[in-house]
């Protein structure tokens, strides 16, 4: 199953929703064409009290495909470091707790451009990138432009001592390792994709 967040709100991809209709609370939209999917898309981001929207079809990968074409397509590289005491590295961006990431460069693989967005980032030095975690997908607004930003990210180890050195221009102004499970203030300020993905790890 796909998922793209909408800041804290949640667009679901799948063939069969029955179950969900029973349990959750949402929007809930059988695929007929790419004309009502864009007005779809478009309502579901006006109506920001509705907290998830359902979308259902035979061929997930086609109904994915679809609703990528609905935006301009943004792809990202990031990083959940780890130390070598088994803490992960959290990063303070614009006031909101965040993971190490940057877009493609021309020509970057995924892999090339999470080792270098983290390194630019964090200042760490000698890290290795380890194994591919998961992709997410989040949606924002550039210049009137509808943007669907994929970030594919990687579990990177760190065996250094030195502490980082944040790269201010990114609005990057605090950083902390974070022994697993003690994330509350994680948590209570962060974007839903990077929870997703440190859920993922077992780290929250």
């Amino acid at each position: 199953m796909y998922k793209v967040f909408f800041n804290d709100r949640t667009v679901f991809f799948g063939d069969d929703f029955s179950k969900a209709f029973v349990k959750h609370k949402g929007l809930f939209y059988k695929y007929n064409n790419i004309h009502e999917l864009g007005e779809l898309v478009g309502m579901f981001a006006a109506l920001t009290q509705i907290n998830n929207l359902y979308i259902f079809h035979d061929d997930i990968v086609m109904l994915f495909e679809e609703f990528k074409a609905c935006f301009n397509v943004i792809e990202a590289g990031g990083g959940v470091v780890l130390n070598q005491q088994g803490e992960f590295l959290v990063i303070y961006r614009n006031g909101t707790w965040d993971l190490p990431k940057g877009k493609l460069e021309e020509g970057e693989d995924f892999q090339t451009a999470a080792l270098r967005e983290v390194k630019e980032e964090t200042g760490l030095q000698g890290l290795q990138l380890h194994e591919p975690l998961m992709s997410t997908y989040h949606t924002y607004a550039l210049n009137e432009n509808h943007i669907l930003k994929k970030t594919r990210w990687f579990e990177l180890l760190y065996s250094g001592r030195e502490e980082p050195v944040l790269q201010a221009e990114e609005g990057i102004t605090d950083y902390r390792w974070v022994t697993p499970g003690k994330t509350g203030f994680i948590r209570e300020n962060s974007y839903a994709s990077i929870l997703d993905v440190l859920y993922m790890r077992n780290l929250l």
